[in-house]
């Protein structure tokens, strides 16, 4: 049997979630004895200064004996949050404002203008 068949025949059931530069996978699997079984797996991609890229994957295993106390420790925990801090993402990656300091010695996210760079304007070109 070839790896995809065996693949294919691990796979019952499958869901992806993209959520920016995660993505979840919810696959139903088959254990030997034809029970199923649930993994997640995030896998987070990662860019290089030369723009090549790698993934990280973690992944996790749920059986179906820890169904119902995962689901209601997970429901528990995003509940608190919510209740905690609301459903907006507090984050400087997804402020409406936000800029990324890439110059050093900028200030409240403003860049700076380099000694190098000259303003130039469309009526120059």
């Amino acid at each position: 049997m070839s790896d995809k068949e065996l693949l294919e025949k691990d796979e019952i059931f499958s869901k992806v979630l993209r959520a920016g530069r995660r993505t979840y996978f919810f696959d139903v699997r088959a254990t030997k004895a034809g029970d199923y079984y649930l993994t997640i797996t995030e896998s987070k991609k990662f860019t290089h200064d030369d723009g090549s890229f790698h993934y990280k994957k973690h992944k996790i295993y749920l059986y179906k004996e820890d169904f119902n106390a995962f689901k209601d420790i997970l429901g528990e925990m995003t509940e608190y949050i919510i209740n905690q801090k609301g459903e907006e993402v507090i984050s400087e990656r997804h402020q409406k404002d936000f800029k990324k300091e890439h110059v050093s010695g900028s200030e409240n996210g403003e860049h700076k203008s380099s000694d190098s760079f000259t303003d130039i304007s469309f009526d120059d070109i």
